[in-house]
This record gives C-alpha cells, structure tokens and sequence, in this order.
C-alpha cells in the first residue's frame, strides 16, 4: 500500500523515533487511498485519482509528526483528519470558481440575506428567486450550474472571498489547537452553526446530514430521497449558499 509513497526528508521532531515514525505512516497508508477515492467520488472525472492520493500522503505524514499523545485524539483519528485536510487544501487551490461563477453565488447570498432580513422568517426556493426577479426554473438551472462547475464544500463557501489563500480550513476554526482565549469564540461559531443549519428546510437539512456526516455521494443521497442526482445538486447547492449567508458575520 506504500508504494504510492513519494520520498520525504524533514522527519520534524514529532513524538515518534524515526524507525515508529515510518512504522506508522506504513499502518495508516491504506487511509490515503481510501479517503481520496471516497472524495473523487464526489468530484468530475477530470480530477487526477493520484493527484489528491500526492495530496493525502502529504498529510498522513504531517499527521505523524505532529501527533501529540497528551491530545484527547488518537492517532488514527488524527491521521483521517489531516489527510482529508490535505486533500481538501489541494483541491482549493485548484480555485475552481470562475468569476462569473463567484458572481452569482454573491447574488444568491445576497438574495438571501435580504429577505430574511426584511421578512425574518427562512427564505425558500420561490422567496429567493423572486427577490432575484427570475423563475423558480432559472433559479434551479444556476444553482446546478454553480454545482457543476466547482467543488462545492463547507469549507470553500464559509471562507472568507477576501482570504482565498488561507489554507485553514472552517473545521481547522472548530478544532484547532487549544486555546482558553479562543473556545469561547468556537463554541459561540458551532451554536451559530447549528441555527444555521436547523433554519434550512427538511430536504436541505437530509441532504447535509447524508452528505457531510454519513459521507454518501450526491447520486447515493438521489436514491435514498428518491430524486435525481441533479435535483440533489440543486438542493446541495443552495443548502450552502444560505448557510454561507447565514454566518456571515463569522467570516
């Protein structure tokens, strides 16, 4: 399973003696291949397999060398948390969004924020696409568009626009390393988070849940809704634009 191993110099000054620290990256390998199929899953055919397996490898290695045993987390853990980390980080930095693409993804956020500012109460489908003076047709049609042509993520759409080379990522915000001053801070973002999320409809809510917690790809997620992939990526697509709307503040 190492043979997709790329040679890698810096050893740090983790925990590990070196002999453990190539014993464990050898352990835990299969985990790279394993996440990063998972998410090519989720992604167009034009996304290089290997090139986020490069990815992942990179981050099972820092992963190693940085583990700390006095942390509440194993290694495994751990090691499944940066790799994916890695992956993700290198699939942003691809910037997939063109800035037409980025365009409409603002005036749908700002649909949003404006009727929910006006009426206080959540906006739906038909509310944001009257507040942008186009059909609930057209409305669907660009939000598959948005979906199709980028990689949409919680992280990518809870950045900042203005900080698109930060590398840290929205779940780095919730478990970075421990800091008194700032916990505060993290536990006031996931409350935010979870009202966030509670205000989107039923379908919407489904759809993240399976997608960001169990982990199904938009087609499995199409099966167990009964409805098409394409109707998912609608849903998926502008579940994220209201959260993004919706915790703005935090960004």
């Amino acid at each position: 399973m190492n043979t997709f191993f790329y040679p890698y110099e810096s050893h740090g000054s983790g925990f590990f003696s070196p002999e453990e620290r190539e014993a464990q990256i050898v352990k835990y390998a299969f985990f790279v291949r394993q996440i990063a199929h998972r998410i090519s899953l989720r992604l167009p055919s034009s996304v290089n397999l290997n090139e986020l397996i490069s990815a992942g490898c990179l981050g099972l290695i820092d992963a190693v060398d940085k583990f700390n045993p006095k942390k509440d987390v194993s290694l495994k853990t751990y090691a499944q948390y940066r790799i994916k980390g890695a992956i993700l980080d290198e699939l942003r930095s691809m910037d997939w969004y063109s800035r037409s693409m980025r365009k409409r993804i603002h005036d749908i956020e700002k649909a949003v924020f404006a009727f929910e500012s006006r009426e206080a109460k959540p906006a739906d489908d038909e509310d944001i696409a009257a507040e942008m003076h186009i059909s609930i047709e057209e409305y669907h049609e660009m939000l598959f568009e948005i979906h199709a042509a980028s990689i949409l993520s919680l992280d990518t759409f809870l950045r900042n626009e203005e900080n698109t080379e930060s590398k840290r990522t929205f779940q780095d915000n919730l478990q970075g390393e421990d800091d008194p001053s700032d916990n505060m801070g993290k536990e006031e973002l996931k409350k935010a988070v979870a009202k966030a999320i509670g205000l989107l409809s039923k379908k919407e809510q489904v759809v993240i849940s399976l997608y960001y917690y169990d982990e199904l790809t938009l087609k499995e997620i199409g099966r167990v809704m009964d409805l098409t992939e394409s109707r998912i990526c609608q849903i998926h697509s502008g579940a994220l634009i209201k959260l993004r709307s919706r915790l703005s503040v935090y960004r």
